[in-house]
This record gives structure tokens, sequence and C-alpha cells, in this order.
């Protein structure tokens, strides 16, 4: 597979960095997307050729998802040292940026009521409880023309509650409790590896956040598939994200 050329000129620079950091989202980059997020599992070869980042000097890698930690964990089936960063870049190893006070936690319990009233509504939406919120998925409704509704009467609702942070996502509406942002993690993820650029794959509207950060000269911003972006650079899909890896890897053992 031939990646663009302004990508490949990209990773051969970023390849020559003493320091760096390799990132990426992991549903539509890593695992394909699938109608069941439950079996979301990682595209052959993909994790072999982070893992295999990950035990070169002077490379961090990570997965920052909007999943939970734990969820990640299992369905991408890495471990240490690759870094897991979930719920939208909340969740770390040692817990949770903010803890939930009981107050934030009956808001929770609002929010997961008020959006399983909805999937009610619509046949064929589901509700995935999060550490944070809910996430209110709309890709399998019944009757298509129903999934914008059923993410309207969310937006409307729950997502409109005091407290309450709203991501939009691919089919997806994503609330929490608490203010989440893949580009606040990202900047953390560079300040504890002192990483000299950065490298990020993402195909949802929950990446910008993280490609809005992505502003030094030697940093490489990927977008996955269609759709509006702020990325310096463009793929098709998860094939095309495994090549980006085995390319760095390449370049980084040449």
């Amino acid at each position: 597979m031939t990646l663009p050329d302004g990508l490949a000129a990209a990773l051969a620079r970023f390849a020559r960095l003493g320091t760096v950091l390799v990132s990426t989202d992991y549903d539509g980059v890593v695992a394909p997307i699938v109608s069941d997020p439950a079996a979301a599992f990682p595209l052959p070869g993909t994790v072999a050729a982070l893992e295999a980042l990950a035990a070169l000097p002077g490379v961090t890698v990570a997965l920052v998802s909007g999943r939970d930690r734990a969820t990640l964990g299992r369905l991408s089936g890495v471990a240490d040292p690759i870094v897991t960063v979930g719920s939208h870049g909340a969740e770390w190893a040692e817990g949770f940026e903010g803890a939930l006070s009981p107050g934030l936690a009956e808001l929770r319990a609002t929010v997961l009521s008020d959006l399983a009233a909805i999937a009610g509504r619509f046949p064929g939406a589901a509700v995935e409880p999060k550490p944070l919120g809910g996430a209110l998925h709309v890709r399998n409704v019944v009757d298509p023309s129903h999934a914008a509704p059923a993410l309207e009467e969310a937006r409307r609702g729950p997502a409109a509650l005091p407290g309450v942070h709203a991501t939009d996502g691919k089919a997806v509406l994503e609330l929490a409790v608490l203010e989440t942002s893949k580009g606040r993690a990202l900047t953390a993820l560079r300040e504890r590896c002192a990483a000299r650029a950065v490298l990020y794959l993402g195909d949802d509207v929950t990446d910008e956040k993280a490609f809005a950060v992505l502003t030094d000269a030697e940093d490489v911003s990927v977008k996955v598939g269609d759709g509006a972006t702020a990325a310096r650079f463009r793929i098709d899909g998860p094939a095309d994200a495994r090549a980006v890896f085995e390319e760095l890897l390449a370049l980084r053992r040449a």
C-alpha cells in the first residue's frame, strides 16, 4: 500500500527525531467500525506494529479512546508499555482527572436513564454506559430516518442539563458529567514522555480536539476516512493506518 507523498515525507522526518509519541484513536483506526461495538477487534497486524514501535528506544505508544480503559484493554489486547487513555482523555491508569462527587454520580444516573428512555422510542438505538456518562448509538436504528431525530432528542434533553458535556461522533452522541478532551490528553502525554513530536491518527469528530493541539512543525496529524478535519493528512481506513505504523516502524529501525 502506497502512502500519500506528503505523509510519507512527514513520517520520514518524524522517524529521525530522538523521542516521539505515536498515538492513535482505537475505533475506526486500529479496529474497523462494526455494527456491534462489543465486537470491534483490531485489524490483524496493527497491534503487532504498535507493540514493535513501543519496544524501540525513544518511542512511546498510546491509544487514546472514547471507550473506558477496561473495555479498551480487553478489545485491543494491548498491555504495557503501550499506554491506554480512556473516556476521551479523562481516564488514565492512575484514575480519572476528576473524581465523581455524589452530585455528579446522581447526574450521570439521570443522563443514563434519559438516554435509555430515548433509545426505547427508537428501535435499534442503544445506550453504552461509560464511567463519566453514556453514549447514544444510532448506527443500527431499524429506520435510518430516525437516527437524526433520536440524536436531536438527546441534545434537547439530557445533553442540555447543567453540567453535562456533549460530544458528537459518527452516529453517536456522547454525554459526560466531566469535561473531556483528547487534545488535553495528548498535551499531557507529550509532556510526560518529553516527546520532540507527536503522531496522531483519528477518524471521528472527537479526534479534532487532538488534531488541534498538534501545531509543532514536526507533528503529524492524520485523519482516517472522510469528513472535515484540521488534520494535515488523510488516509482511507484502518488498512492504511496499519500501513502508517508499519512504515514508521521500518523507518525507525533503519
